[in-house]
């Protein structure tokens, strides 16, 4: 069982940066892929960005590419979200997610359905 707290969200202009943090429970995180999703009001979760176990294999949506990064530290049961160039469409809730990496392998998730655990949230507001 992983439980999971997101947090570091909050209002900031287009083009500003944010770095959400992702603090995971259990001595297990680095069993676990992790990735980030978004929600927007009047639209479906969307897969944000994603990383293995080990952080060897990273995934990004084309909509975020050279802007976000997914970095990861086991040592702190953490996973980030390092958010960059930020527009108006990025407003969105924030959701991290645990999906667990049988035999260690080094993939990850980019779909929600793979993810076994999730945080409650964090809203990313971004003004134009």
């Amino acid at each position: 069982q992983v439980q999971l707290v997101e947090s570091g969200g909050g209002l900031v202009q287009a083009g500003g940066s944010l770095r959400l943090s992702c603090a995971a429970s259990g001595r297990t995180f680095s069993s676990y892929a992790m990735g980030w999703f978004r929600q927007a009001p009047g639209k479906e979760r969307e897969t944000v960005a994603a990383i293995s176990w080990s952080g060897v294999s990273t995934y990004y949506a084309p909509f975020v590419k050279g802007r976000f990064t997914i970095p990861r530290d086991n040592a702190k049961n953490t996973v980030y979200l390092q958010m960059n160039s930020l527009k108006p469409e990025d407003t969105a809730v924030y959701y991290c997610a645990a999906k667990p990496s049988p035999g260690k392998a080094n993939v990850v998730g980019t779909r929600a359905y793979e993810y076994d655990y999730w945080g409650q949230g964090t809203q990313v507001t971004v003004s134009s």
